[in-house]
């Protein structure tokens, strides 16, 4: 269950960060693996300091889905 979760939670994070920064659509699984990824970086940003639960994890992978998203896009000159 910890898996599906993990995948749930990752494909919601990637989206909300998508659309918060406005970058193309990823599909459903550029979502989950930029949402699990940027759980990773947000929880080393921050430290897991937005709370605990649900709407923590995705407010936590969301933030940490901008920063790779920003990232990404220094990189790539827009394309993502």
């Amino acid at each position: 269950m910890g898996i599906l979760w993990t995948l749930i939670i990752g494909a919601i994070a990637g989206w909300l960060g998508s659309q918060i920064f406005k970058g193309g659509s990823l599909g459903l699984i550029g979502n989950i693996v930029v949402g699990i990824v940027g759980g990773f970086i947000g929880y080393w940003l921050l430290g897991g300091r937005l709370g605990d639960g649900v709407v923590g994890e995705i407010l936590t992978g969301t933030i940490g889905a901008i920063v790779l998203l920003a990232i990404v896009n220094l990189f790539t000159r827009g394309k993502v």
